[in-house]
């Protein structure tokens, strides 16, 4: 009995043991399965035993071309990113230079206008200086010709040209409007050759407002 008994217990513990490989053979392959383990390669020999391919971890679940594949679509999209930003850049440039010329273009215009006015009244200051000294002049002549006899006011007058005749027989009507005297304008007008005293009066007459032309 007890050598009985003794027999079952090595047949139980045999195949508890055996029960005990299997499940620990089973787990393994199934937490290779999940990838938690790598043990392909040790069940390979049983695998081609039976006329199995094996299928590494790699190959079976394509972990690593995976990850490179992301990789890659990582690098492309980053790629594409600072492609975007460097012609975002050049746009940007462009605008600046085309403002920047336009800026210039404008504050070349306003330099131009600006010396363009500063020559109109350099231009202007110098006809009203010159017209100013010519009135003086003018009064002047009106003063020293009232001053002498009227036959040698005459004789000055025609030697000068029409426009200052007329711009001094002008003056000289002011003059005596002003002053509440006599003009001589017409006295010299009178001795004056007949010719020249009627072209002096047609001038006067087409030009009614006094001219510094000549």
């Amino acid at each position: 009995m007890a050598r009985r008994r003794r027999r079952n217990n090595i047949g139980k513990t045999i195949i508890l043991l055996f029960l005990i490989i299997i499940l620990i053979l089973a787990g393994l392959v199934w937490f290779d399965y999940l990838s938690v383990i790598q043990v392909k390669s040790v069940f390979a020999p049983i695998y081609r035993l039976f006329g199995l391919q094996t299928q590494t971890s790699t190959s079976a679940t394509g972990t690593a071309p995976l990850e490179a594949d992301l990789d890659n679509d990582r690098f492309q999209k980053r790629l594409e990113s600072l492609t975007l930003k460097e012609e975002e850049l050049n746009q940007r440039e462009i605008q600046l230079s085309q403002a920047e010329a336009l800026n210039q273009q404008t504050a070349q215009e306003l330099e131009n206008r600006r010396v363009a006015q500063e020559e109109r009244e350099v231009a202007f200051n110098s006809t009203v200086t010159q017209y100013d000294g010519r009135q003086l002049n003018i009064v002047t002549n009106v003063q020293n010709l009232n001053n002498m006899p009227p036959q040698n006011a005459v004789d000055i007058l025609v030697a000068m040209d029409d426009q200052d005749i007329i711009d001094i027989l002008r003056m000289a009507d002011q003059i005596a409007e002003e002053s509440g005297s006599v003009s001589l304008a017409s006295t010299w007008l009178m001795m004056m050759p007949a010719d020249r005293a009627a072209q002096v009066q047609r001038k006067m007459l087409s030009k009614p407002m006094a001219s510094t032309a000549n």
